[in-house]
């Protein structure tokens, strides 16, 4: 398996120009930082995320790069999604006792303008809270303060035991 990719890191790296030596630099700064435990997520690490997580909001930054682009040089909609529902499901996660956690049943997600600048900050607060389900909101804004997107997402409330039958 280790011989395999090294061949394959090889491959990749041998005629690789500066741009794509960058981004697979930040590809593997990501997963040592999931390797390493700063992110808790393999997602989380690949995309950079820091957050910042209160009693009433979750707050996530992601940096921009070409790795999130769409080709059309912008933040892609599926990187923004994974934001949303990143920042919703920390949030969600965080209200619970231990043994519970929450899962994205529905997501519902408005884009407002093109995702372009230095990074993107969303943030999740809730909207309500039962016994078995939650809704959540959140607004993701770029670095120069114009909001891109805006979201509503619904999560059922489950114990952990019961997430592998």
């Amino acid at each position: 398996m280790k011989r395999d990719l090294m061949e394959l890191f090889d491959q990749c790296t041998r005629n690789a120009t500066d741009e794509e030596l960058t981004a697979l630099e930040s590809l593997l700064l990501g997963f040592h930082k999931k390797q390493t435990g700063q992110n808790s997520s393999y997602i989380g690490g690949l995309l950079h995320m820091e957050r910042h997580i209160t009693e009433d909001e979750c707050i996530l930054t992601v940096p921009l790069s070409k790795i999130v682009n769409n080709p059309l040089g912008i933040l892609h909609g599926g990187i923004t999604a994974t934001i949303i529902d990143s920042a919703m499901g920390t949030l969600a996660a965080s209200l619970l006792p231990e043994g519970f956690g929450a899962v994205t049943t529905q997501l519902n997600i408005h884009y407002l303008a093109v995702g372009k600048g230095e990074y993107v900050t969303c943030r999740a607060t809730i909207d309500h809270k039962g016994t078995k389900s939650m809704v959540l909101s959140a607004d993701v804004l770029r670095s120069d303060g114009r909001k891109i997107a805006q979201a509503t997402g619904s999560f059922f409330i489950i114990e952990k035991k019961n997430v592998n039958n």
